[in-house]
């Protein structure tokens, strides 16, 4: 399926799978078909979907419920779902499903021209955001590459000529500049100055009473 948008369709019925599956068809996009709300939450855990068609009335777990652990996980918290229903759409079933995480509703018989509108609007979602993570993954990938070789820049590595009188040190242009100045200019070091207790015996040791 390789990069292809991936689309779960959920129903009990063979029949209803086959037809989501020849409506929805169309090139980049990868149509999976779960026939219970257990097998659909096991593929949400194994693919990304960009959007799931979750019929209502299904045995043993039902749609509201199939929706209700699909938003109880991280991982698919946040794909979008639609529920396909054959029951009745007054307003307390439809609030049912909006409370059990569905962003639609869509009735049975569905219309093709309604149901295909409706998937091309999250698939193309779907597109951006993937594009922006990618946009994201390279930046950091890029911020990790400026960091390392900034790391690299500021540490001192191999050989340091240095002045074996004055400790002046020759740099990259070949001049001699004074190793304070070096090392601010390779490292991130600063430095501050003072007199070590040998150098203060040896200077000013004349002017002890």
């Amino acid at each position: 399926m390789g990069d292809s948008i991936k689309i779960l369709v959920v129903d009990d019925r063979p029949e209803n799978l086959l037809a989501m599956e020849a409506l929805l068809e169309q090139p980049g996009v990868a149509i999976i078909t779960a026939a219970s709300g257990q097998e659909a939450l096991r593929l949400m855990l194994e693919h990304d979907f960009a959007l799931v068609l979750l019929d209502v009335q299904m045995p043993e777990m039902d749609g509201f419920e199939t929706a209700a652990f699909i938003r109880g996980s991280e991982r698919t918290r946040r794909v979008p779902i639609i529920f396909v229903t054959a029951i009745s759409t007054e307003q307390r079933h439809v609030f049912k499903g909006y409370e059990a995480g569905a962003v639609d509703y869509l009735t049975k018989p569905i219309e093709p021209e309604i149901l295909q509108s409706k998937v091309k609007v999250f698939c193309d979602l779907h597109r951006q955001e993937q594009v922006i993570r990618q946009q994201l993954l390279e930046i950091e990938e890029k911020n990790r590459l400026l960091e390392k070789q900034l790391s690299e820049i500021k540490t001192l590595r191999g050989f340091i000529p240095i002045c074996s009188a004055c400790k002046k040190i020759r740099n990259d242009q070949g001049y001699w500049e004074a190793i304070e100045v070096y090392i601010r200019n390779h490292s991130a070091a600063e430095f501050s100055h003072g007199l070590c207790p040998e150098c203060i015996e040896t200077l000013y040791k004349k002017y002890d009473m």
